[in-house]
């Protein structure tokens, strides 16, 4: 039995990446300047943050609708038997929902998991999926090696300013102005799903060692990890300073990746952290 592996944009893994793995990745959507964009596609973090500098409005964001996904799914079921289609959590958009569906159509041949997370929270399993799928490994057997995974996987990060998540609902006025005339980096994760607060800090070297810290204590938990490092633009400086400091911690390395423009639309430029799974489950 073959299985096709599908997901979303909000996995910031990159067209290349994706071509590489086999992974068919569905874009969502940033309403941005009058245009509906399709996220990666028609729109990047660049050009966001450059059209906010100039001016422009709060851009929103939408998921792809059902018909959507089941052009996809149609199209992978070409040559596979089956499809395992892995979403960002239901709690931050209604991607999944869309999704499950969609799924509806296919006779039971695709099936739907909410990651319970985004980012590479959401990427590290679709890779994950794709390697154990290229195994031959069964449907059943997958799915539950994702749940495994995702019961002790985690993804900690902290953005630069706290005006995108005041401009986007996530944090109130008056705190965000306070937290930016005392310098307060915010320290989120994803817990359940959910944006959580793993903490504030004060100043950009504190975050830092923010996240060092947590891999590190991460990987001696969990007998090593495998982590990838995420970021928006503005964000690399800061990734190549957490691996000077991770340097002898046993984990597998999956790489630098930028955040892309939907996830970006909520956290802003300068936005760094990880993601991170056990090396087993």
């Amino acid at each position: 039995m073959t299985i096709a592996i599908v997901t979303d944009s909000t996995s910031d893994l990159t067209p290349e990446v994706c071509g590489q793995q086999g992974i068919r990745s569905v874009p969502l959507y940033v309403l941005f300047d009058g245009k509906m964009n399709r996220d990666g596609i028609d729109i990047r973090p660049a050009d966001l943050f450059k059209g906010l500098k100039e001016g422009k409005k709060t851009p929103s964001t939408s998921q792809p609708s059902p018909a959507e996904f089941a052009a996809v799914y149609g199209e992978a079921l070409e040559s596979a038997d089956e499809v395992l289609s892995i979403h960002i959590s239901g709690q931050l958009s209604g991607t999944v929902g869309s999704a499950r569906l969609a799924a509806q159509d296919f006779g039971g041949r695709v099936t739907v998991v909410d990651s319970r997370s985004a980012s590479l929270g959401l990427g590290m399993p679709v890779l994950r999926a794709a390697g154990l799928a290229r195994e031959g490994r069964p449907l059943a057997e997958i799915v539950a090696e994702l749940e495994r995974v995702a019961a002790k996987a985690d993804l900690r990060f902290t953005v630069d300013t706290l005006d995108f998540l005041r401009i986007n609902g996530r944090i109130g006025g008056a705190q965000a102005l306070l937290g930016s005339l005392l310098n307060i980096k915010p320290i989120l994760t994803v817990k359940t799903g959910r944006v959580e607060s793993g903490g504030r800090v004060r100043g950009h070297k504190k975050a830092l060692a923010d996240i060092v810290d947590h891999i590190r204590r991460y990987s001696e938990a969990n007998g090593g990890a495998r982590v990838a490092f995420l970021c928006t633009l503005g964000g690399e400086d800061y990734l190549r300073e957490i691996r000077a400091g991770v340097s002898g911690v046993n984990f597998v390395d999956l790489g630098d990746h930028q955040i892309g423009a939907v996830i970006a639309t909520h956290t802003g430029p300068g936005t760094m952290g990880a993601a991170l799974e056990p090396l087993t489950a």
